[in-house]
């Protein structure tokens, strides 16, 4: 069992690659080597393979990385299931993961992040709970958001550690996470993953 996440940036025709591609590219590099892990494809789309356990964090994870620019959001659509063919490139493998993937990006409307994993009865409360995380979600500002992929790529770290490497007090950071909902989103991700493991 793996977990593909299908996505593409909210607005990339507005703003300069320069300005979020390599923070795209930085993030994805957190799960593995290009091409056989993540591609970059059609300019603004992208697709990433890990384990079905981490992929609601992983997507937060590039949620905070793309939103540290006011003017920009991302779309992704997550599947869970089997890789039947493995290429030296994620876009030429295959298997029920990859077709839930793209089923369920292409079912994205107002919401921007969904998951499809086969069983209806995991699928829809999922979804209704990431409907109601998004709706702190999709409003972080660029400082909640760099504060949030700060903590998500140093869970080992304090506060106080977080705090020097942005440069900022413990007050503001506690404030910032707040206002983005962290300890919830934490709380999603603990339940999310227990669904998971019944998969």
């Amino acid at each position: 069992m793996i977990a593909v996440i299908t996505g593409d940036i909210i607005n990339s025709r507005t703003e300069k690659p320069a300005l979020w591609l390599p923070t795209l590219k930085k993030v994805l590099q957190h799960y593995g080597k290009s091409p056989e892990k993540w591609e970059i494809f059609r300019g603004d789309s992208f697709q990433l393979i890990t384990a079905p356990k981490n992929a609601f964090l992983t997507a937060i994870h590039i949620k905070a990385a793309i939103k540290q620019n006011k003017d920009l959001d991302v779309r992704m659509g997550i599947g869970v299931g089997e890789q039947d063919h493995k290429a030296d490139k994620i876009s030429e493998s295959n298997g029920t993961a990859f077709v839930r993937s793209g089923s369920s990006f292409e079912a994205l409307k107002k919401q921007n992040l969904g998951i499809q994993t086969g069983k209806p009865q995991v699928d829809e409360p999922l979804n209704l709970m990431f409907s109601l995380a998004l709706l702190t979600a999709n409003t972080w500002s660029p400082t909640v958001a760099a504060t949030i992929l700060t903590f998500i790529e140093h869970p080992g770290k304090s506060q106080t550690e977080i705090g020097s490497i942005l440069k900022r007090s413990q007050s503001s950071l506690s404030e910032a996470l707040k206002r983005g909902g962290f300890e919830e989103i934490r709380n999603l991700d603990d339940f999310y993953r227990k669904q998971m493991s019944v998969l």
